[in-house]
């Protein structure tokens, strides 16, 4: 795999942290977050930045030009000076996510959904079912692009 030029101009110093442990810091070319009013891609020298980070998939595009996943449950994203900074509520790599709970989490969610009179219990689990779709939808990805790296 080619690597990148080391222009650090040309590059993103990212760091993202959860609750419990940092999950990732170094350099990268991009990042893709799902921020509150949409997903959002940083590059190099975006402007200044401040959002809440909803349930999803977080991109991170390598100097090695190779996509890492995350999931991400919410949290708060901050670009500045071609840092970007992700706090997040809880973060998840793409190999500790484990495919079983996240579809049980989805069809509890979906059985709450279908026969619960009360909207606070229905709220409650349209946010799981949210948090479950993104964390499939992450092993989705991470499956896809290990596909496209065998075949290159």
């Amino acid at each position: 795999m080619q690597t990148i030029s080391p222009d650090t101009r040309n590059l993103l110093q990212v760091e993202i942290a959860d609750v419990g442990q940092q999950i990732y810091s170094g350099q990268c070319i991009s990042l893709v977050a799902p921020a509150a009013d949409g997903e959002v891609c940083i590059l190099p020298r975006h402007a200044p930045f401040l959002s809440k980070l909803n349930p999803g998939e977080i991109r991170i595009l390598t100097v090695q030009n190779e996509s890492q996943l995350y999931y991400v449950s919410g949290g708060y994203l901050e670009v500045k000076n071609s840092t970007v900074t992700v706090l997040a509520d809880q973060m998840l790599r793409s190999n500790e996510i484990i495919r079983s709970a996240a579809e049980a989490a989805k069809a509890r969610a979906e059985q709450v959904l279908k026969t619960s009179p009360i909207d606070s219990v229905r709220d409650v689990a349209k946010l799981e079912l949210v948090k479950a779709l993104a964390q499939l939808r992450v092993l989705e990805h991470t499956e896809m692009a290990k596909l496209q790296n065998k075949h290159r």
